[in-house]
């Protein structure tokens, strides 16, 4: 029942996102107005130290990583994220008509995992792996020295990805008013106060689909299964035969 009321408002979440990207026109970015809006380009680093990902060594504007631990349960076996996180520059999106700057902080981030180790018995993870757990301090080892199973992921937007921005357009902190040559110079792509914030490397076609799938999925699947344990529960309380 609780899985079914958490699937079927979270199908009506999916789905107030899919018509508020429906409503929204795509900004040139030459002619951005203030205020919520969504663009399409390809990535500029906005600075010339750039970040490098802790497990494949990769220059990007951001990355996210995941340690997940393989485990065995009485009647089941599962991973386990042992440790997460992130990080992030600013960085510029670029279309045909110009350039924005775009702050990534706060933003909900949906991009593909764009590396994937393992380590497990007589498998040791990559050095550059085997460094940042030592430095985290995290254990890959068992109880008698052989390497547990486990997994290590990075998702990264990299220079030159495209990506769908949505979000507000607001003033940006590093310009001085009135220094701006291009209009769009004294703009930043950033979160809003209550508008979401959303970037993702799918076009806006592909993003829709999906979330009809989703929306679709949560709705129908979540209000079946509430009708399901309903009737299973008003059946032992005896209320219906």
């Amino acid at each position: 029942f609780i899985v079914g009321i958490f699937l079927f408002f979270t199908g009506f979440v999916q789905l107030r996102k899919k018509r508020l990207i429906e409503s929204t026109p795509t900004s040139k970015i030459r002619s951005l107005a203030m205020g919520f809006v969504e663009i399409y380009g390809a990535v500029i680093p906005a600075k010339k130290k750039i970040l490098k990902s802790p497990f494949s060594q990769t220059d990007c504007v951001y990355y996210r990583y995941t340690i997940e631990e393989y485990r065995k349960g009485k009647r089941s076996r599962y991973w386990v994220t042992v440790r997460s996180g992130e990080d992030k520059n600013h960085f510029f999106v670029r279309d045909a008509t110009g350039t924005v700057l775009v702050d990534p902080s706060g933003a909900q981030v949906e991009i593909p995992i764009d590396h994937e180790f393992g380590s497990s018995f007589g498998k040791d993870p990559p050095t550059e792996i085997l460094n940042f757990l030592k430095d985290q301090k995290i254990s890959f080892e068992g109880l008698f020295g052989g390497n547990k199973t486990m997994r290590y992921r990075e998702y990264l937007i990299t220079s030159g990805d495209k990506l769908f921005v949505m979000g507000a357009a607001g003033d940006n902190p590093f310009i001085e008013e009135g220094r701006a040559v291009l209009g769009t110079e004294d703009v930043m792509i950033q979160k809003g106060a209550h508008s979401p914030y959303f970037i993702s490397n799918s076009d806006e076609k592909d993003i829709l689909s999906r979330l009809k799938i989703l929306s679709r999925g949560g709705i129908f699947g979540g209000g079946g299964l509430i009708v399901i344990s309903l009737t299973v529960i008003f059946k032992y309380l005896g209320f219906i035969s």
